[in-house]
């Protein structure tokens, strides 16, 4: 990570697919062979975790910590595979090639995952799966029966279901496993599925030179497997129910902070526990991934906890968390421990002195960096180290140039002006704030692909505490053309990033 770099921020599911969503199909091959054209280095992508329509389909909601997302597997590899036939994928629904439309992509992907199970049983892959099954049973086989349990109870949470089962009763589980067989075995086919067709990319990447950055968010869903399974390092009542829950205190992005809704660690239980865990967690984020950005990392120093009861993320207060011991625990296990820490947000001296003992690069967001008259603004590229990583912006973030046509102050513009020593337009700020990022001493570069291709806030991808309409942003077919390779490569050359 410390070799001079650059790379692109984009989701699976934004790449063209004539499936209503982006996959691990054909599109995500030719990404790669753009970003290796290109110069790049690195492509980021956001959680790879399972999502739910409840939840706004956001990636950082999950019904697991472990399982991956169904609906990025790729057709077109089931069908190389004789897994399913023209008849199980067509007719396809017209999807929008703008947007996800995460509702009926759903129902169409689970009949052909449906269809693709049925058909598998005699196929020569059984051993393949069954190697699979056992390399992954430290997680697999719970998560499976939390699905199947799921759609038995029609999507109750785990802790509406009867007692004994919520409660995890052993005699009652061996019941369930038994009554839910079929589709105990069809949810590990599917995390089956997935994960061959996820490592046949990442070895793709890896061949061409290029690293996958992952993401792996700081908390867990209530409504998971990984909750329902170690209630004790969670701050729950008897019933199941969280008596704390996270978020973040008023901030840039809302006045009332974020009330995430989260139950937050019991890090005491955890520390007795020797952290195994969030050791499990970490050991398989890392197999997924070569780098993995920790969301939210401040968290893992001291935590915003708020009361189950409270409407906002008001009335919260700080709880430290035992990190040295957390941390120490991390490096023994993984002595390279390549993470990203997302450092955004409310900084205090601890999260400093963390950051500082470990040597864990951060984060830079350019569309931070003009916002008051500091000259020395620690967003501002002339006061980087190198041991850091810059962006335009993230997925929570506007895009740069809807940023600067619908967020920008007029001095905020003019401190940009100010900075680059001329006046630009729209269209040109998107290209500026890369160039300031290229050039910049920070070991590694990251833009969103909106930002590469200068759109405009019609290609924001997340809006934080806006539950509704988001991560829906798809590449268009065509959108990455020879001119958008080679100005990226002359700007990737010129920085000394290749």
């Amino acid at each position: 990570m410390s070799q001079r770099g650059s790379g692109i921020l984009m989701h699976v599911t934004s790449l063209p697919s004539p499936y209503g969503i982006g996959d691990l199909g054909p599109a995500a091959y030719r990404f790669a062979d753009f970003l290796a054209e290109s110069g790049q280095r690195y492509w980021q992508v956001l959680p790879m975790s399972p999502t739910t329509l409840l939840q706004g389909s956001s990636p950082y909601s999950s019904v697991s910590a472990f399982a991956c997302n169904p609906l990025l597997i790729s057709p077109e590899s089931l069908k190389e595979r004789g897994l399913l036939t023209d008849s199980d994928i067509n007719p396809v629904p017209e999807f929008s090639q703008t947007r996800v439309d995460f509702r009926a992509v759903t129902d169409h992907k689970t009949r052909m995952l449906d269809a693709a199970y049925k058909r598998f049983k005699p196929v020569q892959d059984r051993d393949e799966y069954l190697g699979f099954c056992s390399q992954n049973s430290h997680w697999l086989g719970d998560f499976a029966l939390f699905a199947a349990l799921r759609t038995r109870f029609e999507g109750k949470t785990w802790n509406e279901w009867p007692v004994e089962i919520r409660d995890r009763n052993p005699e009652i589980l061996d019941d369930m496993r038994f009554q839910l067989r079929d589709e105990i075995e069809k949810e590990k086919f599917i995390q089956f599925l997935f994960y061959r067709q996820w490592f046949g990319l990442k070895n793709y990447c890896n061949d061409k030179g290029i690293q996958i950055i992952g993401d792996i968010p700081i908390y867990v869903s209530l409504d998971s497997s990984d909750v329902w399974g170690d209630r004790a390092i969670f701050k729950l009542d008897d019933n199941g129910k969280p008596t704390f829950v996270a978020g973040v205190p008023p901030d840039y992005f809302s006045v009332t902070g974020q009330l995430w809704g989260n139950p937050v660690y019991n890090w005491a239980a955890c520390k007795e526990s020797g952290f195994k865990w969030w050791l499990r967690r970490m050991e398989h984020t890392l197999s997924l991934f070569d780098i993995v950005r920790i969301d939210h990392i401040r968290g893992l120093v001291a935590y915003w906890e708020v009361p189950a009861k409270e409407k906002t993320a008001i009335n919260g207060c700080w709880v430290e968390v035992p990190h040295r011991d957390f941390f120490d625990a991390m490096v023994k296990r993984f002595p390279e421990f390549p993470i990203i820490a997302e450092d955004l947000g409310l900084i205090t001296p601890d999260v400093k002195e963390m950051m500082t003992r470990y040597g864990f690069p951060g984060m830079k967001v350019l569309l931070f960096a003009f916002g008051d008259d500091n000259g020395d603004h620690p967003y501002r590229p002339h006061t980087y180290e190198n041991n850091c990583v810059v962006y335009t912006g993230t997925h929570d973030n506007n895009t740069v140039r809807g940023w600067f046509e619908g967020e920008a102050r007029e001095e905020d513009r003019r401190r940009l002006f100010a900075y680059i020593g001329r006046e630009i337009g729209a269209e040109e700020t998107s290209r500026e704030l890369i160039e300031l990022a290229m050039k910049s001493a920070a070991d590694m570069a990251m833009f969103p692909m909106q930002d590469i291709l200068g759109l405009g806030e019609e290609a924001r991808m997340n809006t934080p505490a806006d539950g509704e309409g988001n991560w829906g942003w798809r590449l268009l077919p065509g959108q990455i053309d020879s001119d958008v390779t080679t100005r990226l490569l002359a700007a990737t050359q010129a920085s000394g990033r290749v």
